[in-house]
């Protein structure tokens, strides 16, 4: 084009003066001559002979934008080469150096917009120096305002920029003045149009721009895939591909790269794999750009080891290349693996980059190991590197999960230091970690001080609010939130449902689901778990069970924490048979592999009565982490068998788990059940010193509880007296418990006294009581207990025992209805009896605590649910299948006996939860060795 001299002037002499910015240290493929290269505005006047022979000292350099400009004008007037191309690069350095972004967007155009080789470069000058894409379309608008014309090259420049910023209406100008124009569109201005299409309004517009074209050439099909591919349509991509190849097209090394990125995105590992042979077809393999998206792909499509093949066979590894390996080794856990490819990079002289670093914390995270997250952190920084936004988040989302808040407040700092708290993405990581680290008020500070909060940022503060029962305040935010004009979504209601739940507001839970209902959106999966979730930590099994039967109406498929929280529920109720079908379904959906399913299948099966599934689950796991070894070894516990847990626990040291407070809770009550007093002492004295963990209340009250079951009360007081914190009903409890067993009396009054007082409304503590006065024939001790009870409106319930025999729970009570077939049981229990005094069999009558006969307290016993639920059991099932009978109180010593006497006489395995325990019984032997 040619453009006339007076518009040009017109911006050079009206354009106001702008910041100066600093040169340039590095040069670009648009500066024909150094940037800096100016005239000196003390440079003597010039000549009309010199100027037109160019002759002036381009190593001198201007001192204000006013010298650039005078000399410019004076060129214009007086130079008949002043537009030439040296001379217009020359003055748009000049100009972009000194701030005037108009003027050198005029020159631009007036000298270079027609040769596509300069657009990239020049928009990347342009932005260094401070201008913006808009300015260059400004100038656009006024020159072709005051008629200048432009061919198709500029325009085609001109969509290019429309593209990049979403300016739809003048793009869709320039489309127009392009047809009214009649211009024959080139390649490159065609696909200018698909690409503009393409950004702006959607992949049809642009796809209808790319048919209507007669002539496809390679760069049309390539712009065409790409379009699709910037905008996540990677199957059409994909396919779009397909049809280009079939026609024999040409992609370029672009398009092939982002096609195998779509192969990863959509887990096509076949297609990815056929590419890579058009690859190796067409000799494309020592393209850096392909080689780094084939080891994307197959990393994205799970298959290391071919990724391996491709890096291991590129000669020329590029950054990019190195860090596409690490990145996958991390991305799929193979930590070690990543950690030699990243020092086989330093031997090769390849420094690392931040990206490099961020990979393998990343990966870290990912993987669970938080603690050497925060090791890599401080590896980097040694080596000289700043973390950026990403590594600062993994680092404060490791601090989250580990609890380290102290540290979590050294990262703060730094980020304040280092002028990072303005990042949204790091401002939302502080207050999600002060959230998890308890500390609200902290959080709450972080979240005032924020200029843009996002959603997440609310969500955070309003979970953690919630989760902490502090509902009121979650609501003002929740309200806040809107009046700031951010919608609350899904995640910001269902945050709210988890709190009500796990606080044991279920109504207000069910509320919060109606009010997603009422907002128009609709319940999804994670917020019906948090219900289902809640009920199962607040003991509401039932309500778990019936809240899945809603979720399941409304068409929503478990998840697997929906499903771990329903063997939570199984477990607390005993349902074995639905914990299998439970078992079943995460089989046929691949939750097994969730190490939170695996554990809560460890926990279900022990609590159901079927410690040998457990141990199945447990060997079965490959990645064993310290809540399955936990798990397992409460599973011995439950049993008895102190034995097996001490083992596994030793095991579990020679994987390298470190154990936390809740293993020494199992191994203390397997020491407490099995009466291993020595095991227990060692443990308790090496929790602290050899292992970091400080004894709780529940430590000391399994010590207490130890001490007392082997007879050593005078101890069991003493250790009671030298806590460090004021003993619990749990402590008191231990000692009644264990006085009532060695019948002391005196001991027992004075635990009863504490507990008459923690817990006056708890009618086990009184029943304790009155049976250890029993024993020692003091029943009017018994009389008043039971006369305090009734003035306080204390009532023992009922007792109650359940089995199931073909699908149908049969339940025997003290309350309500008796069995209807009560005469048949009977009959077969007074046969029992019958065989087992031949045996050797005495009624153990120690246990009522009513004053009558020998006689009618040996009657009395048979009506124990126990033996009922266990006589029913033999009467109505066949051996093998061992009997499952729970019970809701402690197994009494007549039934312990009686139930030893039945597994031997019927040849039948026995499984009696006495509470929280099992009984197994067999052979005529209990898994307890009759200490319980």
């Amino acid at each position: 084009m040619e453009a006339a001299a007076t518009p040009l002037y017109h911006f050079i002499s009206s354009h106001q003066s702008l910041t100066q910015k600093q040169p340039r240290c590095y040069s670009t493929n648009f500066s024909f001559v150094n940037a800096a290269e100016t005239l000196s505005e003390s440079s003597p006047s010039t000549s009309i002979e010199s100027l037109s022979s160019l002759q002036f000292d381009y190593e001198k350099k201007f001192n204000s934008l006013n010298s650039a400009r005078a000399m410019h004008a004076k060129m214009i007037k007086l130079s008949n080469e002043w537009n030439s191309k040296k001379n217009m690069q020359y003055f748009i350095s000049s100009y972009l150096e000194f701030g005037d972004f108009q003027s050198a967007a005029v020159l631009f155009f007036v000298g270079f917009a027609e040769n596509y080789f300069y657009w990239n470069s020049f928009l990347e000058e342009y932005t260094y120096f401070g201008g913006t894409p808009c300015e260059i379309l400004e100038v656009f608008s006024e020159l072709h305002s005051k008629g200048v014309n432009f061919n198709t090259e500029i325009l085609a420049f001109v969509l290019k920029i429309c593209s990049k910023l979403r300016a739809m209406w003048l793009g869709l100008e320039v489309h127009a003045c392009l047809i009214k124009k009649g211009f024959d569109l080139d390649v490159y201005t065609k696909c200018a149009l698909i690409n503009f299409y393409g950004r702006c309004c959607g992949t049809e517009s642009a796809n209808k721009v790319f048919k209507e074209t007669s002539m496809h050439d390679s760069l049309l099909w390539n712009e065409a895939i790409l379009v699709y591919l910037r905008n996540e349509k990677w199957a059409e991509g994909l396919q779009m591909f397909h049809d280009m190849q079939a026609l024999l097209v040409k992609a370029n090394s672009l398009t092939i790269s982002k096609v195998l990125q779509a192969c990863g995105k959509l887990g096509a590992l076949d297609e990815g794999k056929q590419i890579h042979g058009f690859v190796i077809r067409y000799a494309l393999e020592s393209n850096i750009l392909i080689r780094t998206a084939l080891i994307n792909m197959y990393v994205k499509n799970d298959n290391i080891k071919l990724a391996r093949v491709v890096f291991d066979s590129t000669d020329n590894r590029n950054l990019p290349c190195w860090n596409s390996i690490i990145s996958g080794y991390t991305a799929l856990g193979y930590l070690d693996d990543a950690w030699e490819i990243f020092h086989e990079m330093k031997t090769c002289n390849i420094k690392p980059d931040i990206i490099t670093w961020n990979s393998l914390l990343s990966g870290h995270f990912l993987h669970g190991s938080y603690r050497e997250v925060l090791a890599i952190v401080r590896r980097m920084q040694s080596a000289g590197y700043q973390p950026n936004h990403n590594s600062i988040t993994s680092a404060l989302q490791a601090v989250s999960v580990l609890g380290y808040l102290r540290i979590g407040e050294e990262i703060h700092c730094h980020v304040l230091r280092n002028g990072l708290d303005y990042d949204l993405h790091i401002a939302t990581s502080l207050v999600d970690m002060y959230v998890k680290n308890d500390d609200l008020q902290s959080a709450q500070a972080v979240f005032d001080c924020m200029t843009n909060r996002n959603v997440c940022a609310w969500n955070s503060l309003i979970s953690g609010y919630s989760c902490k029962g502090h509902f009121e305040k979650a609501g003002d935010l929740l309200d806040q939130m809107k009046e700031e004009g951010i919608k609350p979504d899904i995640v910001t209601y269902n945050s709210m449902v988890s709190g009500y739940s796990t606080s044991n507001c279920i109504k207000e839970a069910l509320g919060m689901i109606r009010r997603i209902k009422s907002s128009g959106m609709s319940p999804n999966v994670i917020s019906w778990t948090s219900l289902v979730s809640g009920c199962s930590q607040q003991g509401y099994f039932r309500e778990a069970f019936e809240f899945l039967t809603q979720m399941q109406d409304e068409g929503i498929k478990v998840n697997s924490v929906t499903v771990a929280s329903l063997l939570q529920a199984c477990a607390g109720l005993s349902l074995l048979h639905i914990g299998k079908e439970i078992h079943c379904l995460c089989i046929r959906n691949d939750f097994i592999d969730d190490v939170y399913v695996s554990t809560a299948l460890i926990d279900m099966y022990s609590k159901c009565g079927n410690l040998e599934n457990a141990q199945k689950v447990f060997q079965n796991l490959e990645d064993k982490t310290l809540a399955s070894w936990n798990s397992m070894i409460t599973g011995f516990t439950i049993y008895c068998l102190g034995t097996e847990a001490i083992s596994l626990f030793d095991r579990m040291r020679e994987a390298n788990i470190q154990p936390d407070a809740i293993t020494f809770i199992a191994l203390l009550s397997s020491c407490k059940h099995s009466g291993l007093l020595d095991k227990g002492w060692k443990y308790f004295d090496h929790m602290k010193t050899d292992f970091g963990v400080i004894p709780t209340i529940e430590h000391y009250s399994c010590m207490v509880d130890l001490l007392g079951r082997v007879g050593y009360l005078d101890e069991a007081s003493d250790f009671i007296q030298s806590m460090p914190m004021e003993p619990n009903a749990a402590v008191w409890g231990a000692l009644l418990t264990s006085c009532r067993i060695h019948g002391n009396v005196e001991l027992g009054e004075i635990a009863a006294e504490y507990l008459f007082k923690l817990e006056p409304y708890n009618a086990a503590n009184y029943a304790l009581m009155m049976n250890l006065y029993a024993l020692s024939n003091r029943w009017k001790d018994v009389d008043h207990i039971r006369d305090k009870m009734e003035a306080m409106g204390v009532k023992i319930g009922p007792v109650w025992s359940w089995l199931k025999v073909d699908q149908r729970i049969h339940i025997f009570s003290t309350a309500g209805k008796t069995h209807p077939e009560e005469g048949e049981i009977f009959f077969e229990l007074y046969k029992l009896i019958s065989e087992m005094k031949k045996l050797g069999y005495k009624p153990d009558t120690k246990c009522f605590v009513q004053n009558i006969s020998e006689v009618e307290k040996e009657k009395a016993l048979l009506g124990h649910t126990e033996k009922l639920a266990i006589t029913y059991g033999l009467i109505r099932t066949t051996s093998p299948a061992p009997i499952r009978v729970i019970n809701n109180t402690r197994i009494c010593s007549d039934c312990h006996t009686v139930a030893k006497y039945m597994s031997l006489l019927r040849r039948r395995e026995i499984f009696l939860k006495d509470g929280v325990r099992f009984h197994h019984f067999r052979d005529g032997k209990c898994s307890c060795c009759d200490f319980w």
